[in-house]
């Protein structure tokens, strides 16, 4: 890989920690997606809803698109991989969506 630690990280994982290694990176994804999914199903409101599954379609996408990237069952795009590739706004929007999933999970209640 000519740029490793650009949008091929997960090359870098599998490469490093095994299959083990790549299969717990994909677990804390799937967790993150079960967690966006619940919050969007325990929204009280449909705008709160709404965004959560947004959200979570937008990190699921993200994954999906930049794993079969990566073991080339997809066309090379430059998406990246949320959390882990490199690049700065990438992280901030990935933080700031799970600055809104965690606003619309404590207003569950109001």
């Amino acid at each position: 890989m000519p740029r490793q630690h650009t949008d091929f990280i997960f090359t870098v994982t599998g490469e490093e920690f095994g299959f083990v290694g790549a299969m717990f990176v994909l677990l804390l994804y799937a967790l993150i997606l079960w967690r966006a999914i619940r919050i969007a199903t325990l929204s009280k409101d449909p705008f709160g809803t709404l965004v959560a599954a947004g959200i979570a379609s937008m990190f699921a996408i993200q994954m999906f698109v930049n794993v079969g990237m990566v073991i080339g069952i997809m066309p090379i795009t430059g998406i990246p991989l949320p959390f882990l590739s490199y690049g700065g706004s990438s992280i901030l929007v990935g933080f700031a969506a799970i600055g809104m999933l965690e606003s619309i999970h404590m207003r569950r209640f109001s």
